[in-house]
C-alpha cells in the first residue's frame, strides 16, 4: 500500500514538473523568466536556475543561484544570466541579456522550501527567433540634397548671366547715347559754319550785282 502511494505521487510531480510555459523572445533583446514565492509565508528562500528539466533534487545543469538575498557568483556561468528581481520580497525570476537562438530550450527555477517533496519547481519553454531588420527611412536634408545644390548654382549662374546681359546692355545703351550726342554736336556745328560762310559771301555777291546793275 506503501509503495502504491509513493509510486502514484512521483508519477503526480511527473506531470505537475512536465508543465511549462512559453516564452519567445528575438535575438540581441533581453528575455525574463518570471519566478517568485511569498516571502510573509515561507520568509527568505535559497533558489537555483537549471538549463533543462529540473530533477528530484537541487538543480543538475545549474547556471546561477541566490542563497536567500544574495546571488552566489560562483555559480553563474555567465554574466548574461542575471536576477535582477527583488530578492527581498521573493522575486526571483531570470534575466538573459543579448539572447541567441542557442538560448532556446527548458530553463528550470527551484525554489528549496525545508521539507520533503516541498519545493516550488517551474518550467519555462524558451523559443529565441531572429530579430527582424528595421527599415527605418532616411530623411533627405534639402540643405546638402546634390540635386538642389546644383539647381541652386544653376540659378546662380543665370542670375549672374542676366545681370552682366544687362549691363552690357547699358553700356550699349550709354556708348550709344553718347555716339549720337557727338554727332548732333558735329553736325549743329557744321550748320553754324555753313552758316557763316553763307553771310560772309552774301554781301560780296550782292555788291557785285549792284555794280553790274
Amino acid at each position: 500500500m506503501f509503495i502504491m502511494k509513493v509510486a502514484l505521487l512521483l508519477a503526480l510531480l511527473t506531470v505537475v514538473e512536465g508543465d511549462s510555459t512559453k516564452v519567445k523572445g528575438h535575438t540581441g533583446e533581453e528575455v525574463t523568466l518570471p519566478c517568485h514565492y511569498d516571502v510573509d509565508t515561507r520568509g527568505l528562500l535559497s533558489v537555483c536556475w537549471n538549463r533543462g528539466q529540473i530533477r528530484n533534487s537541487g538543480c543538475w545543469s545549474l547556471i546561477v543561484e541566490a542563497e536567500k538575498t544574495k546571488v552566489t557568483e560562483e555559480t553563474r556561468v555567465s554574466n548574461r544570466y542575471q536576477l535582477l528581481g527583488q530578492l527581498d520580497r521573493g522575486d526571483v525570476s531570470l534575466t538573459v541579456l543579448n539572447v541567441t537562438e542557442t538560448d532556446s530550450g527548458v530553463y528550470g527555477c527551484r525554489v528549496h522550501i525545508p521539507g520533503w517533496f516541498n519545493d516550488d519547481k517551474h518550467h519555462f519553454d524558451l523559443t529565441v527567433d531572429t530579430a527582424l531588420l528595421s527599415t527605418k527611412s532616411m530623411p533627405v536634408d534639402t540643405a546638402t540634397s546634390p540635386g538642389t545644390a546644383t539647381d541652386t548654382h544653376t540659378s546662380g549662374q543665370m542670375t549672374s548671366s542676366a545681370a552682366g546681359a544687362a549691363l552690357t546692355s547699358s553700356s550699349a545703351s550709354s556708348s550709344m547715347t553718347s555716339e549720337d550726342t557727338e554727332v548732333r554736336r558735329k553736325a549743329v556745328k557744321g550748320h553754324a559754319s555753313h552758316r557763316k560762310a553763307i553771310c560772309d559771301v552774301l554781301p560780296v555777291v550782292l555788291s557785285d550785282r549792284i555794280g553790274f546793275t
